[in-house]
């Protein structure tokens, strides 16, 4: 109750310094592939708002769109944070949350105390456990234990890759096992430090098995760490699944937490977690097909070419060759899942497009975000506007949220499966 009553005196205090910088921009004019962008401001404090993190009541669900229900399929996790579908249809969920933090930089003990507050705080379970259906009944089985931060998973073949805050690790897989007890081997390091600002490790596999792609974020807003502290991040590393060597395949993008194969034309996505601080309506998150060798604009700019003022030495020839993203999705929702839909489980109109999960975050007034969102794709690209697909994680007033979504998945009859780790919880989506 203390750290709670602590969050509260400094949100409110923190508005109190910007309580005339709330959005002045419906957030549905930031979404898609031509956002608009207000003027960019600098605040000694940015204005927040932190909503109170609370349990869902006995009977409470999340609230889903018309045609769907919704079913618990198991709880009492350690921040769940992503999901994977093995063969055999048993649930992979990762438990983890971020690796300790120094507790003398002000800005890091003051986002302690706010994630603390809303329910994104807590110990992370460092494991991986197994949910196998049997007869109707989701039973859980410690899978892995004593991971560090884990966060992606992928299988290829026998072999399982977890992505460690810190290392890309593989571990011997056999296909109906509920426990490995093999020691891990490293395949390879990832960036990590006493820091690691982003520390989530998104990771998927190449259609052939060969590849692996790393989402590693950056270690701080805009470099105010020093760019030394940036190296092979803030990008998508393309690593061998064999020998572990690596290359940069994709840079400039600020926090890639999620990575997909676009089924119709095969194309890379992400979604990216873009910068704070230079406004209520800025920058938008978005998603976008990802180039091999593009740069998409961080630490120097934004949404393609428009400069962030406050990175120095500043870079002309880096903004130049900034992409645009494909597709907005308005500022402050912090997206952590992304799964392109191609099950049957679900109404045929969600066919062939993408699931967003928007985490939110406390960098806007009024909130944003906290939703699980559908966006339609037309020959390989998004169109239109997103459609609410879960919600009533944030209740109406903003004043406590109830859960938060993170990793999606689909599992072999089509049901759509969300991590909920504010709740600890598993959820599962199908046709009502």
């Amino acid at each position: 109750m203390k750290i709670k009553l602590i969050a509260f005196s400094l949100s409110s205090a923190l508005l109190l310094t910007a309580c005339d910088n709330g959005s002045t921009l419906d957030p549905a004019k930031q979404i898609g592939a031509n956002p608009q962008l207000p003027e960019a401001k600098n605040f000694l404090l940015p204005p927040m708002q932190v909503p109170e993190g609370v349990a869902w009541k006995a009977g409470e669900m999340p609230t889903v769109a018309e045609g769907l229900k919704i079913e618990k399929l198991a709880d009492g996790f350690k921040h769940p944070r992503q999901l994977y579908v093995l063969p055999n249809n048993d649930v992979l969920v990762v438990e983890g949350n971020g690796p300790a933090k120094p507790t003398t930089r002000p800005k890091q003990m003051i986002m302690g105390i706010v994630q603390k507050a809303s329910g994104k705080g807590g110990e992370g379970g460092n494991s991986i456990t197994l949910l196998r259906n049997t007869n109707g009944n989701w039973e859980k089985h410690p899978f892995i234990k004593g991971l560090s931060s884990p966060f992606g998973v992928q299988l290829i073949g026998n072999t399982l890759y977890v992505a460690n805050a810190d290392s890309l690790m593989t571990f011997p897989y056999q296909p109906g096992q509920t426990e490995i007890t093999a020691a891990g081997k490293e395949l390879t390091e990832l960036p990590g430090g006493p820091i690691n600002h982003h520390w989530t490790k998104s990771l998927l596999a190449s259609p052939d098995g060969t590849k692996l792609y790393v989402g590693v974020g950056s270690n701080s807003n805009i470099t105010e760490n020093g760019i030394g502290a940036e190296y092979r991040r803030a990008a998508v590393l393309e690593v061998d699944a064999a020998s572990g060597a690596s290359r940069i395949y994709a840079s400039g993008l600020r926090n890639p937490t999620g990575l997909q194969w676009e089924p119709q034309t095969g194309k890379l996505w992400a979604i990216v977690n873009e910068r704070d601080e230079i406004g209520a309506d800025l920058v938008p998150d978005y998603m976008t097909s990802v180039q091999e060798n593009g740069f998409y604009g961080w630490p120097w700019s934004y949404y393609g070419q428009h400069v962030d003022e406050r990175v120095k030495p500043a870079r002309p020839d880096m903004v130049e060759k900034a992409i645009k993203p494909d597709y907005a999705l308005s500022s402050h929702v912090a997206p952590l899942g992304l799964w392109f839909y191609t099950g049957n489980g679900l109404p045929a109109e969600y066919r062939g497009g993408a699931f967003v999960s928007e985490h939110g975050s406390w960098n806007r007034k009024p909130l944003n975000g906290y939703r699980v969102a559908w966006v339609k794709f037309e020959n390989g690209k998004p169109v239109g506007e997103p459609k609410t697909v879960v919600s009533g994680f944030l209740t109406e007033d903003q004043k406590q949220v109830r859960g938060l979504p993170v990793g999606l998945a689909q599992d072999q009859q089509g049901g759509l499966l969300i991590a909920d780790d504010a709740s600890n919880t598993v959820w599962r989506v199908t046709t009502r």
